[in-house]
């Protein structure tokens, strides 16, 4: 391959060489270089790929990708661009000769509901006999096969080797998460989105190594709809107007709010043993009931979006409520049966906005008790330790606080912090750091009529402690605990 067909959709400058030299490959980590790559150096939070330039140039690159100035040796071609980032992601659109071209690509963007939305539009789509391919934060899904997620939104590379993959499994479609991150890396940069879904906005992901000011996190989300044909959001959130203002796509709405394209009306929460779900009418663009075995508002705007872009694809009324009915996502509100007497879930919750959410739709629906365990990841913004105390110390009525991701720092520094929050309230809690033991406590006092909320972690199967991930999955620990309570332990 040459390089100029891999240059073809950037505008560049050639310092040194040829932009017609022969490529094999081409990396952005200089460990996978190889004789005749072409190598992009990012500039990284943690790394400067420019500073292994003459690195890979000994390894036998063939040329190299920069935005500043570095010193290689005349046979390697240097070529100049604004940004590589960018580059990286139009060049390797190119490299793998451009599949998203070839597919139906929707994308998703929002602080919470990203995830669930993106499952129930894959579902009903290929209830319907669409082949979809999936990307986001717990996996990618290729045909049958799926790959766990590390990123919400893959570097660019990635994405575009998935896209070429569900190419060659049949896919036709694909529905992906796009983080504020993702777009501000440029990870998205280029793709031809044919959707673009904006389903709600909160303060998260602001501090550093994330986004330096919540400005920018919402004008990072707001470029989605700069590459989309057609963008759907929620017209009831306070920030629609800020996203859409600049948009360069054709715009519809859906929400509660009778200016919406699509909405939601007479909506009423189902309640029987063991089951929490909640039906509502659609109205406007489309008309009929349906039902979810999800409860709660949130879950009536992760449907409803599903129903706006599934719209599109010519979907009719009664598969929609038929897959709708069936749909699931792990770690999202996910019922585990563990007594006959009180509720136990899981759930994702892992910033302000998504716990009050999930806990003021669980109190809507009268538990004797709402008990909620959580802890907060380390070496990220004290923030969110304070503001999911103060929540659950309003919402709960019993927090039980424990470790999350502690990162590389100590559980019980991060626990301090999240009591301070929960200091300014009147709510009741223990702290017991094993988040096992916490478990264990839950279930061991859950009493008649409850509902307990095992926050944060979710889908998560590991647990990060100095740099190393350890299995953790809850699901796994509920069983345990309930083995070693048989036991008598």
């Amino acid at each position: 391959m040459k390089l100029d067909k891999l240059l073809e959709r950037l505008e560049y400058e050639v310092v040194q060489g040829s932009d017609r030299a022969e490529i094999t490959t081409l990396v952005n980590d200089s460990r996978k270089v190889e004789n005749g790559s072409v190598f992009v150096c990012i500039s990284g939070a943690m790394s400067d790929g420019h500073k292994f330039a003459a690195d890979v140039a000994a390894k036998g690159a063939a040329a190299v990708v920069v935005e500043k100035e570095v010193e290689v040796p005349e046979a390697v071609t240097v070529i100049k661009v604004a940004d590589t980032r960018y580059a990286l992601a139009l060049m390797s659109a190119a490299y793998f000769g451009y599949p998203a071209d070839k597919l139906k690509i929707i994308g998703v963007t929002g602080t919470k509901g990203k995830t669930t939305t993106t499952y129930m539009i894959r579902s009903i789509l290929e209830g319907v006999g669409h082949k979809v391919g999936l990307i986001g934060t717990i996996e990618a899904v290729i045909g049958d096969e799926t790959i766990s997620a590390a990123n919400t939104t893959p570097e660019s590379f990635t994405i575009h080797q998935y896209f070429a993959r569900m190419v060659e499994a049949g896919c036709d479609s694909v529905v992906m998460e796009v983080s504020s991150q993702g777009l501000m890396l440029h990870r998205t940069a280029g793709i031809p989105f044919e959707i673009g879904i904006f389903t709600n906005l909160g303060k998260d992901h602001i501090g550093p190594n994330e986004h330096k000011d919540f400005e920018d996190y919402k004008r990072c989300k707001a470029m989605l709809f700069q590459q989309c044909r057609l963008g759907i959001g929620n017209v009831d959130d306070r920030y629609f107007p800020d996203l859409f203002r600049d948009a360069a796509c054709r715009v519809e709405t859906f929400g509660f709010s009778k200016e919406a394209d699509l909405r939601a009306e007479n909506v009423e929460l189902v309640s029987r043993p063991g089951y929490l779900g909640v039906a509502y009418r659609v109205a406007g663009l489309m008309d009929f009931d349906v039902e979810i075995d999800i409860p709660g508002t949130f879950s009536v705007y992760n449907s409803l979006t599903a129903i706006a872009v599934c719209r599109h694809f010519g979907v009719s009324p009664e598969k929609i409520k038929e897959v709708l009915k069936k749909a699931k996502v792990k770690g999202r509100i996910e019922m585990i049966k563990v007594s006959d007497e009180f509720t136990l879930m899981i759930d994702y919750a892992h910033n302000a906005m998504s716990l009050e959410s999930l806990l003021t739709t669980l109190k809507e629906y009268h538990p004797k008790r709402l008990v909620c365990l959580f802890g907060c990841g380390g070496n990220r913004s004290k923030d969110r330790r304070y503001e999911m105390g103060e929540v659950s110390g309003r919402l709960a009525d019993l927090t039980i606080i424990t470790s999350d991701n502690p990162r590389f720092e100590e559980p019980q520094a991060i626990i301090d912090d999240i009591k301070v929050g929960i200091g300014k309230t009147d709510g009741k809690y223990v702290e017991i750091c094993d988040r096992k033991e916490a478990i264990k406590y839950a279930i061991r006092h859950g009493q008649p009529g409850d509902v307990i909320v095992l926050a944060g972690k979710g889908h998560e199967d590991y647990q990060e402690i100095k740099g190393v991930k350890y299995p953790m999955d809850e699901r796994v620990l509920i069983a345990e605990v309930l083995e070693e309570l048989r036991k008598g332990r």
